[in-house]
């Protein structure tokens, strides 16, 4: 496996891995299956996306976004990672959040945050491996199919 910065063309694995994400309601409050055109607008040219690829397939991807508008919080990026289902255990996450630091920091990005379903002790595990750490967690922080859920909030000073 191979991990390298994003292009526009990696649209279409993007959203399909995502959508993976999005069915298993295990990772994201998103409900709605994301197009290969929604994940375009998600190349900005300020916020790093990375993909791993495997025999040239893309198989997992972490992405960056705006954490809050304000110009006090310009130095910090909420951050995603997915994995193909059928290549998950296999290290594609870690090499994904791995490139993607080093593409954060080269933008100017001084930390990363994001919430994690506390369900979801694989991610947990992978992030606290990477020196995340467990800031708290946002009680009943969002519905997802009509059940509020709670979210561990987690941040990398990079």
């Amino acid at each position: 496996m191979d991990a390298r910065v994003a292009t526009p063309q990696d649209a279409d694995a993007i959203s399909r891995i995502y959508n993976q994400g999005i069915a298993e309601r295990s990772a994201t409050f998103e409900t709605r299956a994301r197009t290969a055109a929604e994940i375009l607008d998600w190349f900005d040219g300020r916020h790093p996306i990375v993909v791993v690829e495997d025999a040239g397939e893309v198989v997992a991807f972490a992405s960056t976004s705006t954490y809050r508008p304000r110009d006090c919080y310009s130095g910090i990026a909420e951050f995603s990672v997915y994995v193909e289902r059928s290549s998950r255990r296999r290290g594609a996450g870690r090499m994904a959040l791995r490139a993607l630091f080093d593409a954060a920091r080269h933008a100017g990005f001084h930390k990363l945050v994001s919430r994690v379903f506390p369900e979801n002790v694989a991610s947990l595990a992978l992030l606290s491996s990477l020196g995340f750490r467990q800031v708290g967690v946002y009680e009943k922080h969002g519905q997802l199919d009509g059940v509020w859920r709670d979210v561990v909030i987690v941040e990398l000073r990079l």
